[in-house]
């Protein structure tokens, strides 16, 4: 279907994320969808998702019932039209959302669909390879992503085009591979009981690494860290300090980080056999790119025993676009009928 075909003159499209919110405005214009507004708001900052969306509007000067329709892809499962997000206590009613705002057509995606309808918009300076290969032609597709939380999709060809199918594969129980990651799950399980891999491959969970090994170690992070720390969001301040080798504590921990992080996506790589390509999407992998392509994410990614050489023929690439999850919600509400 065609933007014209669509008729929007006026969308909505949002990424809604346990941190922060990404709203985009769009009109038409011969037949052509125009960014006129975006806008990023601290999600934790709002009781609801409908309080943030009259901050949006309120902001823009933009009439509510000027939207024709409206696409928000949201940190969770959703069914039926409605999701409680995992990071975040709102429960998000695409109908409800439609009656308040007067927007005839509202759709809810999980957030990590939102980036698979979006893998076909990438480019090649949209991604930056960890492992170069040819994929193999319309094969599975896998897109895993860390953040506040961690989220997977997967793609599988249909016919004439990609299906999208949402995964909440990333609260799956964590498989620990050596004494260190032993510990740490020993070490999770008092505060977590069952402990999923998202309590340990996300933003949170960087900050549970760094913990764990302050105990497990008994390392003392240097002055300059625990400045930064006190300053600015404190898994930013432990990577930033680690990419730079700034402090020993935090070099283990991302160390440690990504090396679960590799394991995780080799594990659903072989799951899905993902020929097509491994897509790593999220705002942590963009902002540790130079980490992740050190080659301690990819040998845990190989590192299957029998099925390494399997592995080593799958493209894996970092999504560096910051909006893959915008033009996948864009892409998805061009395609409902």
């Amino acid at each position: 279907m065609s933007l014209h075909e669509l008729r929007p003159s006026c969308v909505l499209i949002g990424d809604i994320g346990g941190t922060n919110a990404s709203l985009e405005l769009l009109v038409e214009r011969d037949g052509v969808l125009c960014g006129v507004h975006e806008v990023l708001l601290p999600s934790g900052a709002y009781a609801s998702f409908e309080l943030l969306l009259e901050q949006f509007f309120a902001q823009t000067g933009i009439r509510a019932d000027s939207v024709s329709a409206a696409c928000f892809s949201v940190a969770g499962p959703v069914e039926a039209g409605v999701c409680t997000m995992t990071n975040l206590s709102w429960r998000i009613d695409s109908a409800a959302l439609s009656a308040r705002f007067r927007i005839p057509e509202v759709h809810l995606l999980n957030d990590f669909a939102a980036v698979g309808y979006g893998i076909a918009s990438l480019g090649e300076h949209d991604v930056l390879s960890l492992q170069r290969a040819v994929p193999q032609h319309q094969g599975t597709r896998l897109v895993v992503g860390a953040g506040t939380g961690l989220g997977v999709c997967m793609l599988n060809w249909q016919g004439q085009a990609y299906a999208v199918h949402a995964s909440e594969a990333g609260h799956a129980d964590f498989a620990p591979l050596d004494a260190t990651q032993d510990a740490l799950l020993a070490a999770l399980r008092e505060p977590f009981g069952r402990v999923s891999y998202e309590r340990i491959v996300s933003g949170p969970g960087l900050l549970r690494i760094f913990g764990f090994l302050q105990d497990h170690r008994g390392a003392v992070p240097s002055i300059p860290l625990r400045l930064a720390m006190q300053k600015q969001d404190e898994a930013a301040a432990i990577s930033e300090f680690a990419i730079s080798k700034l402090d020993p504590l935090a070099v283990a921990a991302l160390d440690l980080f990504v090396s679960v992080y590799g394991a995780f996506a080799g594990n659903l790589a072989l799951a899905t056999l993902a020929r097509g390509g491994v897509y790593i999407a999220g705002g942590i992998a963009r902002k540790i790119a130079a980490k992740m392509n050190d080659g301690g994410f990819m040998r845990a990614f190989v590192d299957k025993g029998r099925f390494a050489d399997l592995l080593r023929r799958y493209p894996v690439h970092i999504v560096t676009d910051p909006k893959v999850g915008l033009k996948g919600a864009l892409n998805y509400l061009q395609l409902q009928g």
